[in-house]
C-alpha cells in the first residue's frame, strides 16, 4: 500500500525533523555554505511565517521548503529567497516538485512577485528541479565563497511571477 503524502505548514513542532532534513544537506556539500543547522529561534527569525511549508507522510516529514526576505527595504517586499530541501532518501521521488510547485502557489497568494535561488553548479538536480518550475539563470557569482579550503560558485536563478507584480 502506497503512503500519502501531502503538504502542510510547517510549524514550531516540525523543527526537530526540518533540522534533521537541513543537516543531511549540509553533509552533502552541495547545498548550502552553512557548516551547521541554526537553533530553531535562529532560523525561525530568517524565514518569512507565511511561506513555510512542509511535505508529510505517516512517516514523518519528506522535505521542506520556505522563503526568506532579501532586504528590509519596502520596494524588494515582493522578493525572496528560496530554501528547499528534501530527505535524501526521498531524491527523485518527486518531493521537490511537489515542494517547489507548492512554494510557488503560496509565494504569489502572498504577494511575492520575484523568486530567487543561489544554487552551487555542482547541485544539477536542483537547477533542473528550478529550471522545470520557470526560474531562469541570471548569472553566476564566481568563487563567492570558500568552503572546507575551496572556493564555490553559485548559479543565480530567478523566477518571475505572471500572476503578482509588474503589469
Amino acid at each position: 500500500m502506497k503512503s500519502t503524502i501531502f503538504i502542510d505548514e510547517m510549524g514550531r513542532g516540525d523543527w526537530w525533523q526540518v533540522r534533521d532534513i537541513y543537516l543531511e544537506g549540509i553533509d552533502t556539500g552541495n547545498a548550502t555554505f552553512q557548516m551547521e543547522a541554526p537553533n530553531w529561534e535562529e532560523w525561525d527569525r530568517g524565514h518569512l511565517k507565511e511561506c513555510r511549508i512542509v511535505v508529510r507522510s505517516e512517516g514523518g516529514i519528506l522535505g521542506w521548503a520556505a522563503l526568506s526576505s532579501i532586504s528590509n527595504r519596502p520596494v524588494y517586499r515582493g522578493v525572496a529567497e528560496v530554501s528547499i530541501y528534501a530527505r535524501q532518501t526521498n531524491k527523485r521521488k518527486g518531493i521537490g516538485s511537489l515542494l517547489l510547485k507548492s512554494l510557488i502557489e503560496k509565494s504569489e497568494q502572498n504577494g511575492f512577485w520575484m523568486l530567487q535561488s543561489g544554487v552551487f553548479p555542482e547541485n544539477t538536480s536542483s537547477l533542473h528541479l528550478h529550471t522545470k518550475y520557470g526560474f531562469r539563470e541570471v548569472g553566476r557569482r564566481e568563487r563567492i565563497g570558500e568552503m572546507k579550503g575551496c572556493w564555490r560558485d553559485v548559479v543565480l536563478l530567478e523566477r518571475r511571477s505572471n500572476k503578482v507584480g509588474i503589469d
